[in-house]
């Protein structure tokens, strides 16, 4: 039987469904904010996977913060990022896809060589932010690096050095653009005066796809050395650690902060030197900072990945002050923020407090941090922790 329905009802039914037409050809966004995207480029397989899927998951963790706090202007964060295989060529080409787009900056790469690659694309814009410490930005240009700059880091390692009695000092670096500037950093810094007392012993290079340092390690355990300084990150790294296991070398083994990552202590667990030690940051070691809105920031991104089940780690650690800084400029000037905005608001700011300590960029140019937040982390492989070994700046504790 056919329900009759009269004027009245069939006008009710008409002004019900013109009201469901109008709601559903409303645009999406009038429900649920477009996500505001950064776009992020890192190694996530490759080499360089040890820190890129580290900083893809501070990335991660970040955007929840973030989120939670309101996004920007009401928009979610979306970190998209992209794996440049830890080869500078396909670091390029993601670059060359994302200027395409006009898109204001772009976060990454995670090692030197790939930066340097990069970076001659941005020399007139967009911004670009670097998460390696080793790479040499110019003072003038759009490229922002994370944490305080490679000879920074290797004052505190040769302070340290100094202060243990460590004078002679063998030195492994790769042939990369990554090795390069790392050994052209340390070599600065031992021409400094206060290092006059320091001599390496024994200078030694490998690529970093070599399989084995058998040769190298020989050299270096007939130098008389008494600390060894490894120069190169990822599978080289771990090249270079089974080869001072192999040839029984037993002296300190000290390295760049990049390796300073879980996930390579755990792959390299069963030949690992006894006494291995890292450049670092402040973050690695909250119990010798000063109390403060540093220690306090530390704290803060602590316990954001330790409610997540994550230990956080060098990976993280370049790309959450990051994170934090880009967004906070977004903030203040709006979405729409050109490229000159942002360079214009990183290169004059000052006063926040991150992981990687107190940020002032006009005295520490495209780092905003300097020498004075470093310090010496050593693995205790008891504990499964990296423990802090001196104060800021490579004091011994």
């Amino acid at each position: 039987m056919v329900h009759m329905c009269g004027f009245r009802c069939v006008m009710r039914r008409f002004v019900l469904l013109v009201a469901i037409v109008a709601v559903s050809a409303l645009p999406l966004r009038a429900a649920v904010a477009d996500p505001f995207e950064i776009n992020v480029i890192v190694p996530l397989t490759g080499g360089g996977a040890f820190l890129g899927r580290s900083e893809q998951i501070a990335f991660g963790v970040a955007a929840e913060v973030l989120n939670k706090e309101g996004g920007i202007e009401g928009r979610p964060v979306h970190f998209a990022v992209q794996d440049d295989q830890t080869t500078p060529q396909v670091g390029v080409q993601l670059l060359n896809g994302l200027l395409a787009k006009n898109v204001p900056i772009v976060m990454g790469s995670t090692l030197s060589a790939i930066c340097g690659a990069m970076a001659p694309l941005v020399k007139s814009g967009p911004v670009m932010w670097c998460f390696s410490s080793g790479y040499r930005a110019s003072a003038d240009g759009w490229v922002f690096i994370s944490g305080a700059p490679s000879m920074a880091l290797h004052q505190g390692a040769m302070h340290y050095a100094r202060q243990r009695g460590w004078h002679r000092i063998a030195l492994i670096a790769s042939t990369d653009a990554s090795g390069q500037d790392s050994e052209k950093a340390i070599d600065d810094v031992l021409a400094l005066r206060e290092n006059a007392n320091l001599t390496v012993v024994d200078r030694e290079h490998l690529n970093v796809s070599d399989i084995s340092v058998s040769a190298q390690m020989a050299h270096i355990k007939a130098s008389d050395a008494q600390m060894f300084f490894v120069q190169t990150s990822g599978t080289a790294f771990g090249t270079i650690l089974r080869g001072v296991s192999d040839a029984g070398i037993e002296i300190p083994v000290m390295s760049i902060s990049s390796n300073e990552t879980f996930a390579q202590m755990k792959a390299y667990a069963s030949f690992l030197p006894k006494e291995l030690y890292f450049e670092s940051v402040a973050s690695a070691a909250p119990e010798t900072l000063p109390n403060g809105p540093v220690k306090r920031a530390v704290a803060f991104y602590r316990d954001a990945f330790k409610t997540r089940g994550i230990q956080p780690d060098t990976g993280t650690n370049q790309a959450w002050d990051a994170a934090f800084i880009v967004v906070g400029a977004f903030r203040k000037l709006g979405t729409n923020a050109t490229p000159a905005q942002l360079r214009s608001y990183l290169d004059t700011l000052r006063g926040f407090a991150g992981t990687n300590g107190l940020y002032d960029f006009p005295a520490y140019p495209k780092h905003g941090v300097g020498a004075n937040w470093t310090g010496i982390q050593k693995w205790d492989p008891g504990k499964g922790v990296f423990v802090g070994v001196s104060k800021p700046g490579g004091e011994p504790l």
